[in-house]
């Protein structure tokens, strides 16, 4: 905080408003009035940056300041004095310089703590001003209604898992926080903390091109670089660098068949008499009554509004399996459990670490696999929507379940995870003859969006009920209970006011992906939750909530993407194979 700035001083006598505050990436701080003067408010850089407290908060700690330390913000002082010259011509009054909570991501920690039951956390607040009016008013709501009246995902504790240990955080914490400055890519993969939880076969991702992002501590391929190309993105708000080479993954699973490594889905276990019983309560869908069976089905709020969603298997008579978003596992897991019946007749396994994942999807799917399968993979012996344990090369009890977020022909295979090399490379082996390509995580989202499948997190959220997200067909009316029954019967007879739409977006070189407002008229009408460039169907594909007037297939209106405003057209959903043929094969 500076002496006093005459010119400071002369605006507040003349009665004048004060200045606005000077944010510059150059500097990595602001600049603000503070009372007759100035203030400088640098950032330092991460290897600037110093724990405080990081085994404990001291005994003496209260409310203390902490020695200044000008040599970590030498550079930032020496780029302000060039933007604003008379910060070196009047003297410093005071220094302040006091520890911030932070978390992994620089986000606040706000909700409930896992694994104890009315203990809620509000912590890691690097704003108090900015964030913790709104977060303190939704945390009370959340405790006194059940649940926020805003999504309150991102700053969920329960979005980390057992990864974010004391080293992790502590490295992330720096990255986060000395990067409040400079500029944010959307999709951006910071680098700090990484290479740490990792699928037996990362290795051989590795050499195959892979591109590698980061999901709940896990490495996961976004997409592969063909040979002679760079493996690396190259960061930008328009499109990336990866969008031939991920429309290249697209065409392979439409018209091939392609190999996805899944091993980060979360992954249950309910065993016991009272399990059935207990998913048809919690869950809007029918648990499938014969072993093999297969429903995807979502746990929603007394609200209706969409909190979870499973892909829920019956292994056995009181057996299921639930595979769910990895974002997810430690916020489902929690969530489960604290739902469980207190007679003790349910057992809540969370399995995600036993188990790997791959996914082999497109037309050449069931012949690949035929080769490898010591099973029958017909319509007739293994049909759309059904699970069956079998051996895959040597891999025993490999839970293959013929669904997928792709919209073709394929099968998941959830395997003992000592098997995950091996079953890797005999589907790499078996493949040559059939088109295999590997895929990455950017092909999903292109490949969803054309069946119009909805993403966790995204286009199902808690600020949107589950007939607004157009799930009606996974609902199952005539149970006798489930939560958020009766919240959607009265919205069902009361008509809707938003419902999720398809969009066809004719962006020029961005896509609609996230947060875009949506026009009619003029008028905001809605917002964009996700999109992708299609490489099938042509342009971007976003879905979107829209006021139920401008719903309708057919429907013209316009989206905002950065700079400019596109047409945009409400389509029907699932553009591709809209009767699921190519699923039936």
């Amino acid at each position: 905080v500076t002496e006093t700035v005459p010119q400071v001083r002369e605006r507040k006598d003349q009665g004048l408003p004060e200045m606005p505050v000077l944010r510059n990436e150059a500097i990595n701080g602001y600049v603000r009035e503070e009372r007759d003067g100035l203030m400088f408010g640098p950032y330092e850089r991460p290897a600037n940056l110093e724990h405080f407290a990081r085994d404990g908060v001291p005994d003496w700690f209260g409310a203390d300041l902490l020695p200044e330390n000008m040599e970590a913000v030498e550079d930032n002082w020496a780029a302000a004095l060039d933007l604003v010259p008379i910060l070196g011509e009047v003297g410093i009054q005071a220094n302040v310089r006091g520890p911030i909570c932070t978390s992994p991501d620089n986000l606040p920690l706000c909700g409930p703590a896992w694994g104890k039951r009315n203990l809620w956390l509000a912590e890691s607040f690097t704003g108090g001003l900015l964030m913790g009016g709104g977060l303190g008013s939704e945390l009370v709501n959340w405790i006194v209604d059940g649940e926020p009246h805003i999504d309150l995902g991102e700053v969920d504790p329960r979005r980390f898992g057992p990864y974010a240990n004391k080293v992790y955080t502590g490295r992330k914490n720096k990255e986060a926080f000395g990067h409040n400055f400079g500029i944010h890519y959307p999709g951006y993969e910071w680098p700090e903390a990484r290479r740490a939880k990792m699928m037996p076969c990362y290795d051989r991702l590795d050499a195959a091109g892979a591109v590698w992002g980061a999901v709940y501590g896990w490495e996961i391929p976004l997409w592969f670089a063909p040979k002679g190309e760079e493996a690396r993105d190259i960061w930008s708000y328009r499109s990336f660098n990866s969008m031939p080479h991920v429309g290249a993954e697209c065409r392979a699973v439409r018209d091939s068949v392609g190999l996805f490594e899944m091993t980060p889905m979360a992954k249950f276990e309910a065993r016991g008499p009272g399990t059935e019983d207990w998913l048809n309560r919690i869950l809007a869908n029918r648990m499938p009554r014969k072993v093999g069976g297969i429903v995807l089905a979502h746990l929603l709020t007394h609200k209706g509004t969409v909190r979870s969603e499973f892909t829920v298997t019956r292994l056995g008579d009181e057996h299921f399996y639930l595979v769910g978003t990895p974002r997810g596992e430690r916020h489902d897991f929690d969530v489960l459990q604290k739902s469980l019946p207190a007679d003790g007749s349910v057992q809540l396994t969370n399995v995600t670490a036993e188990r790997g994942g791959l996914t082999v999807v497109g037309p050449n799917a069931r012949s690949l696999l035929s080769d490898l399968v010591d099973g029958d993979l017909s319509n007739d012996a293994f049909p759309w929507m059904s699970a069956q344990s079998l051996t895959v090369g040597l891999a025993s009890d490999v839970r293959m379940m013929r669904i997928n977020y792709e919209g073709e022909l394929g099968w998941e295979l959830y395997h003992p995870i000592a098997y995950n090399l091996h079953l890797f490379e005999e589907i790499c082996r078996a493949g040559e003859a059939h088109g295999l390509k590997h895929c990455g995580y950017r092909a999903i989202e292109s490949l969803r969006l054309e069946k119009s499948y909805r993403a966790i997190y995204r286009d199902l959220d808690l600020e949107h009920t589950a007939l607004e997200a157009g799930l009606d067909r996974f609902i199952k009316w005539d149970k006798d209970d489930f939560q958020g029954r009766d919240a959607l019967m009265h919205q069902r007879d009361r008509g809707l006011e938003q419902k999720m739409v398809t969009l066809k977006v004719e962006t020029v070189d961005a896509d609609a992906w996230m947060n875009e407002s949506v026009f009619f008229d003029g008028k905001l009408v809605g917002r964009i939750t996700s999109g992708a460039t299609s490489h099938h169907i042509g342009q971007c594909l976003s879905m979107a909530y829209i006021n139920i007037d401008q719903a309708q297939v057919g429907t013209a209106l316009e989206v905002q993407v950065l700079e400019r405003r596109v047409p945009a057209t409400v389509i029907a959903d699932s553009p591709y194979d809209p009767n699921n043929q190519r699923l039936r094969m």
